[in-house]
Order: structure tokens, then C-alpha cells, then sequence
């Protein structure tokens, strides 16, 4: 791979469509107490039909769904088949396209009380930008981001086989454009001196989301963060927060205080962050206090 290979960015697309939901937030075009139904009747059936929109942006949905990627069983892989973008074999019985898809997941829960972080929300997230932008995400992206700052290249998305982005790991790009992109979130929203996205977003990511909805999810290993607008807060003095592909991609440590961001890409052969999350971590808390000239 070369400098200027453009690489999957896996679930760092997730807070890309996590920061275009909460710039329409921010802009009322969004209303984040509102029901996903109201925007997207096809899903009142779902399990997301009485969830709202910030819990959907925030992963406090309750959803009878399986992330894990080593279990053949799990959901995450009839969810991926229907969105394959290849033809499906000619016994293929199941849904095609992840709006379709949506439409079968199930409820297992009460929405609200914990974070559970599971890729349909995000791709629920994306057809919500879709209904209040009028703009689908690659689209949206493109016209409020990507033009706006000076890119060496194009990004693209991986769609399934009806065209549909996949606004829940899809994108993929260049490793300096992401960095510009962590500049311009670190920078809350501006652009030399221009201000591209509002800063009422950014701060809203910036905040975090609910702790204690964090601490009832599967992620011990991570004490003190939370989840908000589909970007990690790590709950550190500085305020970091991180956007995390499973293979581990990064944007990292947007950190006001070190001035800092990180980007990595990354093709760890597990998926799952905890299993770079060790080494990572401590590197990443470690170039920032030595730019902000701690040991």
C-alpha cells in the first residue's frame, strides 16, 4: 500500500454518518426526539419504529441483533448477505438491500437504557439523513465535507446491489483527506477561517453521550466512555474522542488540548478493536502527552 492508496474505512463510516446526522440536528432539518417512523414509515414494523432519532444516532436502541463476527449464526452475516452487492443465488429467500433488511430486525428490550453498538442503527441513521437532507449520504458528504476542504481525492462507498450506500461501513478513502476531515471536526467545524459545518454539532459530539447507558454494554475494557452522534468519547481530561473501524482504522484523539489527530489504517486480521485496543490506546494517550509536554 502505498501513501496515497485510498483504504476501507470500515466503521469509521459510521461517525461520518453520525456527523452529517448531527449537523442536520443542528440545523433543524432533524429533530432528534422525534420517531424513526416519522421520518421513515417503512421501518413503523421494526424494531427502530418507536425508537427516536437520538436514540438511534446514540446506539440505545434495543435491538434482538448479533455483532459478533466470529459466530457463523450471528445476524451481522444475513445482514451483510442482503446487502451484498452481487447477484444472490438463486435460493436466496431473504431480503435484498439493507433497507430491506432494516425492516426485519427485531426488538429485544426497552430503547433508551443501554448503549449497544450495532451497525443497523447506522445504516438507519443513513436513511434518515436521506428523508431530511433530500440527499442520500454519499451525496450529502460530498456537497457539505469533501468539496469544502481541499481533498486529494475522491472518496466512494460500497453500495448494495439496488445502489444504496452503506452508511454503516462502506466508505473508503485517502489517509491524508481523513486527516483533513479530522482537522476540520477538531477545528469545530471551521476551515481556514471558513465555517463548513456548524460548531453546535461538534460540540454535541464533543459532550459525549450517556455514561451510564455505556456502562451497561458489552464494553468493560472501555471505563468512562460513552457514545454520542456514532463517535466514541473516551471521558479523558482532555476530551477526546475517536472514531473506530474493527479492523483498526482510526481517526483518533481529535484532542483540543493536544492539538492532535491521528489517523490510522489499518487490516488487523481480528475483527474486533480489543484486540489492538492494548497497544493502541496507550500509544495514542502517549504522543498526545508529549505534544502537550507531559512525559
Amino acid at each position: 500500500m502505498a501513501a496515497d492508496n485510498k483504504h476501507a474505512a470500515m466503521s469509521v463510516t459510521k461517525s461520518l454518518t453520525g456527523i452529517l446526522g448531527a449537523v442536520l440536528v443542528a440545523e433543524g432539518k432533524l429533530d432528534e426526539n422525534k420517531r424513526v417512523a416519522e421520518y421513515i414509515p417503512e421501518l413503523k414494523d421494526s424494531a427502530f419504529g418507536d425508537a427516536t432519532v437520538r436514540q438511534v444516532l446514540d446506539m440505545t436502541t434495543a435491538l434482538q441483533f448479533s455483532e459478533e463476527y466470529a459466530n457463523p449464526k450471528a445476524e451481522i452475516w444475513e445482514y451483510s448477505g442482503a446487502g451484498n452487492p452481487l447477484p444472490k443465488p438463486q435460493d436466496y429467500s431473504g431480503p435484498v438491500g439493507y433497507y430491506a433488511a432494516l425492516k426485519t430486525v427485531k426488538k429485544a428490550g426497552t430503547h433508551g437504557e443501554a448503549f449497544g453498538y450495532k451497525t443497523p442503527n447506522a445504516d438507519v441513521a443513513g436513511w434518515l439523513v436521506a428523508r431530511a437532507s433530500g440527499k442520500s449520504v454519499d451525496e450529502l458528504l460530498a456537497d457539505r465535507v469533501w468539496s469544502k476542504i481541499g481533498m486529494e481525492q475522491d472518496g466512494y462507498y460500497s453500495v448494495d446491489e439496488l445502489g444504496t450506500p452503506f452508511a454503516g461501513g462502506g466508505y473508503n478513502a485517502g489517509l491524508r483527506d481523513m486527516a483533513r476531515f479530522g482537522e476540520l471536526i477538531r477545528n469545530q467545524g471551521r476551515w481556514k477561517g471558513t465555517q463548513v459545518l456548524p460548531a453546535r454539532a461538534i460540540e454535541d459530539i464533543a459532550g459525549g453521550g450517556s455514561k451510564a447507558a455505556f456502562a451497561k454494554s458489552d464494553h468493560p475494557e472501555l471505563p468512562g466512555w460513552s457514545y454520542r452522534d456514532m463517535w466514541w468519547n473516551t471521558g479523558n481530561a482532555r476530551g477526546a474522542f475517536v472514531a473506530r473501524g474493527v479492523h483498526g482504522q482510526t481517526i483518533y484523539f481529535i484532542d483540543p488540548a493536544a492539538e492532535m489527530v491521528i489517523v490510522r489504517f489499518a487490516s488487523h486480521p481480528i475483527a474486533g478493536n480489543s484486540a489492538n485496543d492494548s497497544t493502541s490506546l496507550p500509544a495514542y494517550e502517549a504522543v498526545a502527552r508529549y505534544l502537550i509536554g507531559g512525559n
